[in-house]
């Protein structure tokens, strides 16, 4: 299953259509503040992004889904699974994460997307152990986090950037969606 359907959402494999409209979230240095070092990205970087989730979605079998509101068919940003490459001290493990534009924030549909997330990585993919990992500080994401029922697991650095780091996981065996 490569698309999910939530009561507002819809959780979908990437289009070329989708690249503007991504860009445009990757270049608000609002959304961007808690991402790597902070830093926007251009179009070209949101395009070698996308090309990964999809080189991703091949390889493992599980990827990020672009994420569009149902009612209007615009894209919201994303949600999905990685393999989590960047800090390897966690490896091997799969990171849920999302990022959406600004206009989008506060209205549960980070919530909405990562439960589905969430069902998909143990019903479909069957997945046992699921982390998240945030920038210390970053209480709408640990918001998020803590409505999955995920738990801190360890605190950690940024190898590359030297920013703290939080890692909550969940055992999906335990999960009630």
């Amino acid at each position: 299953m490569t698309e999910i359907l939530t009561p507002r959402l819809l959780l979908r494999r990437w289009s070329d259509d989708d690249l503007a409209p991504m860009a445009e979230i990757n270049a608000d240095p609002e959304v961007m503040r808690w991402i790597g070092d902070g830093s926007v990205r251009d179009p070209e970087q949101t395009a070698d992004a996308v090309e990964r989730y999809e080189e991703e979605w091949d390889e493992e079998g599980f990827g990020i889904f672009a994420v569009e509101l149902l009612g209007s068919g615009e894209l919201i940003g994303f949600a999905g699974l990685s393999v989590p490459d960047f800090l390897p001290e966690v490896l091997p493990a799969v990171e849920i994460g999302w990022r959406l534009g600004r206009p989008y924030w506060g209205q549960g549909y980070a919530s909405e997307a990562a439960h589905a997330v969430l069902e998909f990585a143990l019903q479909d993919r069957g997945l046992d152990r699921v982390i998240a990992i945030t920038h210390t500080g970053n209480h709408a994401s640990e918001n998020v986090i803590r409505k999955l029922g995920m738990v801190p697991e360890r605190e950690t650095s940024h190898p590359v950037f030297g920013l703290p780091l939080n890692v909550y996981a969940i055992d999906l065996t335990e999960y009630q969606a």
